[in-house]
C-alpha cells in the first residue's frame, strides 16, 4: 500500500521580504505507519520518504527547506542523506546536547550543512552548541518583549543570525528587523493590516478592471483590449510574452488583438489574472502571488473531482483572491462589491455559507498550514482519499511555480 506522506510549507523571509526558505510542516501521524519500535526512526523515514515520493524540488522550488531533527536522528547521520545545499538542520528544542550529539553537529558543520536551533532561549545548556549554530529561532510568542531584544546583544559575540518565528503582525516584523533579526517567519502576510478605507492607487485602477473583466461569465476580448491599450506597460508584458520562445511563433506579433487571439480564453485569463494581482502587490512579496495560485489550484483540482465544472472554476477564483484583502488592505467585503464575482464565490470568501466549496477551502487552508487534525476531518467530511490530497498538492506547487 502505498503510503500517504502528508507534508505542508511555511515560506522564510529575509530582511527584504524575499523567500529565504521553507520550513516543512509533516504531518506526525505518519510515525503511526513504521512498524518498528523507534519513534525518530519513523520520522526518519518519512522525511526520506518526502524526499522521493513528492520531490524536494516541487514542495520548496529550489529553495532551502527547514527540517526539524530529533537527537537520535542526528546521531544516526540521517541529515547527511539529503543534500546539504538544499536543506537547513533544525535541531529540536527538547535534543540535549551530549557528547554524541555535539560530535554530529560538528560533523554537519564540517560537511557544510546550515545548522539551525529551534525554540531558544538563553541557558548554560545550549552554550556548547552555540560555535555550531548558524540560525537561532526566537519564538515571538513565547519570549517577553524584553528578552527579544536583548537576545540580539547576547548572542553578538557569535556568528549567528537570528530568526524572528510566530510574527504574527506587520509591527511585529518591523520591531524585529530594527532590533538586527536577519530572518522573519509567521502569519504576519497571511493575516491583512485593515483599515476602514484604502483609496486604490491611480495606477492599479486598470488592474482592478482586468480582474473585474475576468471574473464575468463572458470575457469581451474588445474590452480587454481597450483596457490594455489604455497601459504601455501591460501592452509591452502582453506583446514580449506572446513573441517569448515559449510559444514558437514563426512570425512577431505586433497587434494586441492578434496577440490576445492567439493566447486563447483560457491561456489570457490566467495571464492577464497574474499581472494584475502581480502589479497589485506593490511592496508586498511576491510569496503572497505564489500562495495565491498554489491556492487556487489546490482548491480548482479538488473541486473537480467533486463538484462540477462550474464550481471547479468558481473554486479556483475562490483560491485565487482568497489573499486580495491583504495585497490591497481593505476589508474582503469592500473589495468583493467592486469585483463581479458570482455569488456564490462572495459567500465562500465570507464564509456566509455552508457549502462543498467552503469545505474544500477550508480543507486546502488547513492543509497548507500543516493543521492535519482539522485538514483530516475535512478530507472525511468531503469523502477525499488523502493521497488524492498529496497528489494535488504537489501538482499546484508545480504549476503555481512555472507559472508565476
Amino acid at each position: 500500500m502505498e503510503t500517504e506522506v502528508h507534508v505542508a510549507r511555511q515560506a522564510i523571509f529575509d530582511a527584504r521580504l524575499n523567500v529565504f526558505a521553507y520550513e516543512l510542516l509533516f504531518r506526525n501521524e505518519l510515525v503511526d505507519h513504521y512498524d518498528g519500535t523507534d519513534g525518530d526512526g519513523a520520522t526518519n523515514r518519512v522525511i526520506v520518504n518526502s524526499f522521493l515520493l513528492i520531490g524536494i524540488k516541487a514542495l520548496t522550488n529550489g529553495k532551502r527547506a527547514f527540517i526539524n531533527f530529533t537527537a537520535n536522528s542526528l546521531k544516526s547521520n540521517i541529515p547527511r542523506r539529503l543534500p546539504r545545499e538544499l536543506i537547513a538542520v533544525e535541531i529540536l528544542e527538547d535534543v540535549i546536547f551530549d557528547e554524541k550529539v555535539i560530535r554530529a553537529c560538528k560533523e554537519l558543520k564540517r560537511k557544510g550543512y546550515l545548522l539551525v536551533l529551534d525554540d531558544f532561549q538563553m541557558s548554560e545548556r545550549f552554550k556548547p552548541i552555540l560555535p555550531l549554530v548558524d540560525i537561532i529561532k526566537i519564538d515571538f510568542r513565547a519570549t517577553p518583549v524584553g528578552q527579544r531584544k536583548k537576545l540580539v546583544a547576547d548572542l553578538k559575540k557569535y556568528p549567528i543570525k537570528l530568526l524572528a518565528e510566530k510574527i504574527e503582525s506587520y509591527a511585529e516584523y518591523q520591531e524585529a528587523l530594527k532590533w538586527g533579526y536577519s530572518y522573519f517567519q509567521g502569519y504576519f502576510f497571511c493575516k491583512p493590516t485593515l483599515v476602514s478605507h484604502k483609496d486604490i492607487y491611480e495606477q492599479k485602477v486598470n488592474h482592478m478592471q482586468i480582474l473585474r473583466e475576468f471574473t464575468r461569465p463572458e470575457i469581451e476580448f474588445r474590452q480587454i483590449e481597450s483596457i490594455i491599450k489604455r497601459d504601455v506597460a501591460l501592452s509591452y508584458k502582453l506583446l514580449k510574452f506572446i513573441n517569448s520562445p515559449v510559444f514558437g511563433l514563426k512570425t512577431r506579433i505586433n497587434s494586441l488583438h492578434h496577440a490576445l487571439v492567439l493566447l486563447g480564453e483560457k491561456e489570457l485569463k490566467n495571464w492577464m489574472l497574474l499581472v494584475a494581482l502581480k502589479d497589485i502587490v506593490g511592496e508586498k512579496p511576491g510569496e503572497i502571488i505564489i500562495g495565491s495560485l498554489i491556492r487556487a489550484r489546490f482548491c480548482e483540482k479538488l473541486a473537480l473531482a467533486k463538484t462540477t465544472k462550474k464550481l471547479a472554476a468558481h473554486a479556483f477564483l475562490i483560491g485565487l483572491f482568497s489573499y486580495i484583502d491583504i495585497l490591497l488592505e481593505r476589508p474582503m467585503n469592500y473589495i468583493l462589491d467592486e469585483i463581479h464575482l458570482a455569488e456564490e464565490i462572495k459567500d465562500v470568501l465570507l464564509e456566509k455559507v455552508n457549502n462543498p466549496l467552503l469545505m474544500i477551502y477550508k480543507l486546502v487552508r488547513s492543509y497548507e498550514r500543516g493543521e492535519w487534525a482539522e485538514y483530516s476531518d475535512y478530507a472525511k467530511k468531503m469523502e477525499i482519499c488523502e493521497n488524492d490530497v498529496v497528489r494535488v498538492y504537489r501538482e499546484a506547487l508545480v504549476w503555481a511555480n512555472n507559472i508565476g
